[in-house]
């Protein structure tokens, strides 16, 4: 019985590992394929041009700022194998690191493979408060003819290849956009006027003041996903 028994015992413990062994070369099997669909279909990041800035108007007056702009930014997806869903796209401009506009949503779309979409959203910002510093850094900006604004896009993207589509990724966008009065050497076509209210240093307090501003050129920007 017991030479029977250490023959059993032999036996399931070898069937044992030979399904050990299965599972392991299944395992590392499908890990391997895995691997290199992933390095094949890797997907690269979208790109994210800031093609025009029109800032309609500006109160500089203390302590809060107010502004009104729209933008056109548009997307390309590099991929070839790979679409990309934008879920959620929230876009918002700010000023010296200091959002200057509240975040309003861009509509969510499928980008498909090498296409291009472009966006229009109209941001505004009503007596939003800023540091003293900030206030006074943009009335010294205007008046020497320069300002640097970033709209920057905050969202979440999904990857689809064929009829498998990933988790969600958090996408950020930022866009560096220059604008210049039109006296000022470098400025180009396009861009708009504003009317800009500030303290006196700039303009006379509680007067309006229609200055003309040209976004200098198109921008990329960098992404974050």
């Amino acid at each position: 019985m017991s030479k029977e028994k250490h023959h059993r015992d032999w036996i399931l413990r070898r069937c044992c590992g030979s399904i050990a062994a299965c599972i392991l070369t299944l395992a590392v099997v499908v890990g391997f394929i895995v691997l290199v669909i992933y390095l094949a279909l890797r997907p690269s990041k979208p790109s994210f041009y800031l093609q025009d800035v029109q800032l309609r108007s500006i109160d500089l007056s203390d302590p809060a700022l107010s502004l009104d702009l729209q933008v056109t930014i548009a997307s390309r997806n590099p991929n070839e194998r790979v679409g990309v869903y934008y879920k959620t796209l929230d876009a918002f401009t700010t000023y010296r690191d200091e959002a200057v506009t509240v975040p309003v949503s861009m509509p969510a779309i499928y980008q498909g493979h090498k296409d291009v979409s472009v966006w229009s959203p109209v941001m505004s910002g009503d007596a939003v408060p800023v540091a003293q510093y900030v206030a006074d850094a943009m009335k010294q900006d205007i008046e020497a003819g320069y300002v640097l604004l970033h709209v920057r896009v905050d969202g979440r993207v999904k990857w689809k290849v064929g009829s498998w589509v990933s988790g969600s990724y958090h996408l950020f966008v930022n866009c560096p956009a220059l604008l210049a009065t039109s006296g000022s050497a470098g400025a180009a076509a396009g861009g708009g006027v504003f009317a800009a209210s500030a303290a006196s240093g700039v303009v006379p307090a509680g007067v309006n003041t229609t200055v003309s501003l040209k976004f200098t050129h198109p921008a990329d920007c960098t992404v974050d996903v």
